[in-house]
């Protein structure tokens, strides 16, 4: 049995994916490619207070504002672009302001999307309510990039009158 202690202030998750490296950061960085795999609704606006175009790529700085399917248009997750590279690299604040960095990369002949979100705080109701939520809901918004891009099935739910669903 091990006794290492789990680190509740960050998670990673990774996901293998046959597509290029640059169709992935394009699905992670523009607010059409986001709103095909994970959101219902995803707004950029630049240092000028300017809204980004649908097929633009975000910057480092833009702002955003993003809606889920599944949900009313009151609930909105709001944050700021920490890094975009324009290559392989996405890092933007999310839930609590914690920073959530994607990186893409080669593995064994595929991609490898990975997904760290770190410096969450480690009392209980943050663990339980950040921790575990978050890391569950990108574990299905992975595994719903992949069945978009390797196949074309959608896998969430769009259905704002069905709630409590692993898939929204």
């Amino acid at each position: 049995m091990s006794t290492t202690a789990i680190n509740w202030s960050s998670f990673k998750l990774r996901v293998n994916i046959k597509k290029t490296i640059e169709e992935l950061y394009s699905n992670w960085t523009t607010p059409q490619a986001l709103e095909s795999w994970f959101l219902r609704e995803a707004v950029f606006v630049d240092a000028d207070g300017k809204e980004r175009s649908r097929s633009a790529s975000v910057q480092k700085g833009d702002t955003y504002t993003w809606r889920w399917h599944g949900y009313p248009d009151d609930v909105k997750e709001t944050g700021i672009v920490l890094e975009a590279n324009g290559s392989d690299l996405f890092r933007f604040s999310f839930s609590l302001g914690c920073p959530v960095t994607i990186q893409i990369y080669p593995e064994a002949g595929e991609t490898i999307v990975e997904l760290m979100e770190s410096d969450l705080p480690t009392d209980d109701k943050t663990t339980s309510g950040h921790f575990v939520g978050d890391s569950r809901g990108w574990i299905f918004y992975l595994a719903n990039l992949k069945s978009i891009v390797e196949g074309g099935i959608d896998l969430r739910n769009k259905n704002v009158n069905i709630r409590d669903v692993i898939t929204s």
